[in-house]
């Protein structure tokens, strides 16, 4: 029997690559052979990525559709949406064709299935009109999938949009297993009516509509344990084919990931940290694409210099509007006095892990969220948009490993937040005992680790027809 060869297709944005490379190194560790794909603007960004590339990995890229100067930033992802939805089906339809013959592609063994984002359905549609089995894998938190899930109902029974003015601590009564804490804050940010136009964000439709199409896919995989989401994967299951929990994924796999980051990191932080006391510092960072205005980054930068404690801030160039963000590195060191460091991107994982880190101020991202709770480090939430409004409120309400500044940029509440989760000691238990019980699931005969080996036989089957 030829060994199995699965094509992995993220959405391109940095967090559903990471989570997805994690994925690829753990089939990579089982003997597959993987063909990843990017889009091409991403592999040109992509660092080290084709010296990442092994006998049984290629990377090969498609078209996104946008020209080579499109910013492709937060406010674009529409954009990006429609045009890889235009562009995409074609190229990929090509690829797919190529991959059917093992002749075609350089020693490669003959396609098993493909393992696409949910968040592109035509990468799942097209796979299958080919006679390719494909399985669909979400990169957000099995939480925020169930709440898309319950918005038809939701809309159905007048809880969403939620209306300009509407007391935003009011109780969501209808997503399944999450009535006695889900307020209106909690869902994602698209179920709000903007307030310039009242109007409800195209967002929301599209991200419903993809969550609907999952049930399409011969399988759904999340990255993510029972132990975190047990009651929202048990709701999801009846509307699926087959459910895998499969997570933490950068944690299961023995091999690491692929190193194609699009941003290049700074490991001069690490030197840095080496030097400052254990859990002394806090780690600042909201993730790939957060945008704040120079207001916001004014209250954090208060509130985390009040705090009297040493930070380390991540700071992308392109995240404070059109700010120069070289004066904003020097504002900081200067306020920071002595007691800063800023980067432009950072070894996340291995900053995590570090002894002297104390606590994590994060946009709650899926990936980050995992990443912190893997490590045990308390986690202070900011969330921005999508799922990031649900993760956080799980972070404080039902795990218990942080807190939720959600909808609050003031740098009295920063300070108040960050010395909370430097200092409160039931916190940091709390975060540890959360941290054992997910490393118990990706360990040896754990809850993920077992599904990864059903999910192996399930993907080895296809090879055999």
């Amino acid at each position: 029997m030829a060994p199995a060869h699965v094509l992995v297709f993220p959405w391109p944005l940095q967090g559903h690559i990471n989570s997805m490379l994690h994925f690829a190194a753990g089939l990579l560790d089982a003997g597959l052979h993987v063909t990843f794909v990017h889009t091409e603007h991403n592999l040109r960004r992509a660092q080290r990525a084709e010296a990442a590339a092994t006998p049984r990995l290629r990377f090969v890229s498609l078209p996104d559709g946008l020209s080579v100067d499109h910013p492709r930033s937060v406010g674009d992802l529409k954009d990006l949406a429609k045009s890889l939805m235009t562009t995409g089906p074609a190229a990929y339809r090509a690829l797919l064709a190529s991959a059917l013959s093992p002749a075609a592609i350089g020693g490669f063994p003959a396609l098993s299935c493909v393992v696409a984002d949910g968040l592109l359905p035509f990468a799942i549609d097209v796979a299958e009109e080919l006679g390719v089995p494909a399985l669909a894998f979400r990169t957000s938190s099995a939480c925020s999938f169930l709440a898309y899930l319950s918005v038809p109902k939701l809309v159905e029974l007048g809880e969403v949009p939620i209306p300009v003015g509407a007391d935003l601590d009011g109780p969501v009564c209808s997503v399944p297993g999450m009535e006695d804490f889900l307020r209106r804050r909690d869902l994602p940010s698209s179920c709000r009516r903007r307030p310039e136009t009242q109007d409800v964000d195209p967002l929301l439709q599209l991200l419903v509509s993809y969550t609907a199409h999952s049930c399409n896919a011969r399988a759904l995989i999340f990255n993510t344990a029972a132990s975190l989401e047990r009651s929202a994967l048990a709701h999801i299951a009846p509307h699926m084919r087959d459910v895998f929990a499969i997570g933490p994924l950068h944690a299961i796999s023995a091999a690491p990931a692929p190193a194609t980051s699009l941003w290049r990191e700074d490991d001069g932080c690490m030197a840095w940290l080496d030097g400052q006391a254990d859990r002394s510092v806090v780690y600042v960072s909201l993730g790939s694409l957060a945008v704040i205005s120079l207001e916001q980054f004014t209250e954090f930068l208060s509130g985390l210099v009040n705090s009297g404690y040493t930070f380390l801030w991540v700071l992308r160039p392109d995240m404070i509007g059109a700010s120069q963000s070289a004066v904003l590195q020097e504002a900081v060191g200067a306020a920071g006095k002595g007691k800063a460091r800023v980067v432009g991107w950072a070894p996340q994982r291995d900053v995590l892990r570090h002894r002297a880190v104390g606590c994590f101020l994060t946009h709650a991202g899926w990936n980050s969220t995992l990443e912190g709770i893997a490590e045990g480090v308390p986690l202070v939430c900011w969330p921005f948009f999508l799922d990031q409004q649900i993760n956080s409120r799980f972070v404080g309400a039902v795990w218990g490993a942080g807190l939720d500044m959600k909808d609050v940029c003031d740098r009295a509440v920063v300070e108040g937040m960050v010395r909370q989760a430097m200092e409160s000691e039931q916190l940091r238990m709390s975060a540890q005992t959360l941290s054992q019980e997910v490393r118990r699931d990706v360990a040896e005969g754990g809850s993920s680790a077992t599904e990864f080996q059903r999910l192996l036989a399930f993907i080895k089957e296809f090879g055999k027809n």
